[in-house]
């Protein structure tokens, strides 16, 4: 089992979505960045460590999203994903190939990595019952 930990990383309602770069494993699908967790770190020190490498930015990482288990050919994953903030810098491509800013509602446009697919799809429920919630007879006679 590979413990590895990723980040949805969210500004002004959007979120980053990162391609993976050529010549590494399941190259050109898109994913949440992160990486490995190290036997001396906790899964979000770690995904500070790996976005800080990855994308030379800076994130606070708040609540655990979802953690997802998947079988590839090279092993099986258990990937905890968490909803993060951008502190500091703009991210800067070193390994992946693109990175977009989308909001929660066009993340399904994407070809996402069989892991990370999880937590897709709770970001875009969770923008549904937000949307829902402003929408509601409540909020209409305010």
């Amino acid at each position: 089992m590979i413990r590895v930990v990723g980040a949805a990383i969210m500004r002004d309602g959007a979120i980053l979505c990162a391609q993976r770069g050529d010549g590494r494993s399941l190259a050109g699908y898109w994913e949440f960045p992160g990486g490995k967790i190290e036997a001396y770190e906790t899964p979000q020190q770690a995904l500070e460590r790996e976005i800080e490498e990855e994308l030379r930015c800076g994130i606070t990482v708040g609540r655990k999203l979802c953690t997802t288990q998947y079988t590839y050919d090279f092993g099986t994953i258990e990937l905890t994903t968490f909803l993060c903030h951008l502190v500091h810098d703009e991210p800067h491509l070193t390994e992946h190939r693109e990175v977009r800013w989308l909001s929660p509602d066009h993340l399904h446009e994407l070809d996402w990595a069989p892991a990370d697919r999880e937590a897709v799809g709770l970001l875009d429920s969770m923008a549904s019952m937000a949307d829902t919630a402003y929408d509601s007879p409540e909020s209409r006679r305010s």
